[in-house]
């Protein structure tokens, strides 16, 4: 078996053709109070980017495979209002974070992920994630969290994850989605937003967002597959989750994936949103937003 190796750019100038599109872009669609802050971790160096309320129950963004912080653009100023926002460009994913150690395995992304945390000093946070971000979110509570009654497990005090990877092995249904998407958003405008409504997906229709689409061609990501989770194992997740699945979904069976969550989860809640699916983060906001503040809020209000 050869040995597990990093994500990285073909070249030098896709590189930077790609960072220059993204600190465009950026600056462009990110509220304008932040701060850019870079976290040392054996993996490499993690940018986060810390906006929001000064006091309150941090949130951390987590994007899908491929993304980075800039696909929560349009939730920063929303959830902010009343938390901490940290918008995290992962290590291994196309954003303004190095990487120079791989991430072979789950265990070794939830160690990636307790490092970043550590290095915040954050004790206390509600994990956000979408789509991998949310996968990488149920390893840390798997192989992170100490042994806990039910309830609220380490620093981690809830989760809301949209459209998380674990419920289902990406096959052929969901590699042809993310190829047609690929391939769509290479496409004009008027293409991308006929193509967003026969693939159910709504990222086609952020312009700025998909015009880093030609860019990210240039990565090559090496990352551990998002496989499905036995079910002994959602059942050690103790940490209070609230899922969101697409009824559409081309990744799994979502009414399945969400009676996994309510039936073995300790403190899981499910949500199937009728109309969309693996876009739900991009075809709902107003939704997702509403809800990561509700559940975010209680866990805030138990503690």
């Amino acid at each position: 078996m050869a040995a597990p190796r990093i994500s990285t750019f073909t070249n030098e100038r896709a590189r930077a053709r790609f960072a220059s599109l993204y600190e465009r872009l950026f600056a462009k669609l990110w509220p304008a109070d932040h701060i850019s802050v870079d976290v040392p971790t054996s993996w490499g160096t993690t940018r986060v980017y810390r906006s929001g309320a000064a006091t309150g129950l941090p949130l951390v963004l987590l994007p899908g495979a491929g993304g980075n912080a800039l696909m929560w653009h349009g939730y920063v100023a929303r959830l902010g209002a009343t938390h901490p926002v940290i918008a995290v460009d992962p290590v291994g994913e196309p954003g303004a974070s190095t990487q120079d150690r791989p991430l072979p395995d789950g265990r070794e992304a939830a160690a990636w992920l307790e490092a970043l945390l550590d290095g915040l000093a954050l004790d206390r946070v509600h994990l956000v994630g979408c789509s991998y971000g949310g996968w990488v979110a149920l390893q840390h509570a798997l192989h992170t969290a100490p042994p806990h009654s039910v309830g609220a497990s380490g620093r981690v005090v809830g989760m809301t994850l949209v459209e998380p990877g674990g419920f289902g092995d990406p096959g052929v249904r969901f590699i042809a989605w993310a190829i047609a998407g690929g391939l769509a958003g290479l496409g004009p405008r008027w293409f991308r937003r006929r193509a967003a409504r026969w693939l159910t997906n709504a990222t086609l229709l952020d312009d700025d967002v998909m015009s880093l689409a030609v860019a990210v061609a240039g990565f090559r990501r090496r990352m551990p597959l998002a496989g499905t989770i036995a079910d002994a194992d959602l059942g050690a997740i103790t940490t209070p989750t609230l899922a969101l699945f697409g009824a559409r979904s081309p990744l799994h069976d979502s009414t399945k994936a969400a009676a996994r969550v309510a039936s073995l989860m300790p403190s899981g809640r499910s949500e199937v949103v009728d109309g969309t699916g693996h876009d739900l983060v991009m075809s709902h906001p107003d939704r997702v937003a509403d809800r990561v503040l509700a559940f975010a809020g209680r866990g805030h209000r138990g503690r």
